[in-house]
């Protein structure tokens, strides 16, 4: 049965300045876990399941200022986190679970989470998924990054086939979150 669909192209925004190696033949990403229309180009990937599907490390930009104390966290439109996922500020440091996804701001969402992640954050700092939530200083990422998305792709119903890109320059202001934790995993990426 033939499916059309109808739909406007939006400005595309470029990340990547140049791409030298990816992983052949693409890989295909659960949807599953992902909150958000878009998948941008940038995204960290990684998390190769038992079925063969990638999974996308969430990462978000801190809006605003954060102190120790605090358990609401501003973050950038743009971001794939849902209630139920855990957040940390730094490896190594505490991590929460959101219990609510406030996105009524224009510009910023806010995670609330159960307990303080105990460490203050700059505007402009990286906010990511972690595995669990512990009660001590141990947090860790989620998937470990392997690559970037080298497209901006709609989120459908099904899995997503994407390029995943393991050599090139990428425009740092023009991706998600990408922070220490991400950056010093990814050889092969120079952040410009």
């Amino acid at each position: 049965m033939l499916t059309i669909k109808r739909k406007k192209d939006e400005r595309v925004i470029r990340a990547f300045t140049h791409k030298l190696a990816d992983i052949p033949d693409g890989v295909t990403v659960s949807v599953n876990d992902l909150s958000g229309k878009r998948l941008l180009e940038g995204t960290p990937i990684g998390g190769r399941d038992a079925g063969g599907l990638y999974h996308v490390l969430k990462t978000a930009t801190l809006a605003a200022a954060v102190t120790a104390s605090d358990t609401n966290y501003p973050v950038l439109k743009g971001h794939h986190f849902m209630v139920g996922d855990v957040i940390m500020l730094s490896e190594g440091g505490k991590a929460s679970a959101i219990t609510s996804v406030d996105t009524s701001g224009a510009t910023s969402d806010t995670l609330a989470v159960g307990a303080t992640l105990g460490v203050a954050g700059a505007a402009g700092d990286a906010v990511y998924q972690a595995k669990t939530a512990t009660a001590g200083s141990d947090s860790a990422l989620k998937h470990e990054p392997v690559a970037l998305v080298g497209e901006s792709y709609d989120v459908e119903q099904t899995n997503l086939y994407v390029n995943a890109w393991t050599i090139g320059q990428v425009r740092e202001s023009n991706i998600p979150a990408a922070g220490e934790a991400v950056k010093s995993r990814l050889k092969g990426i120079v952040f410009i």
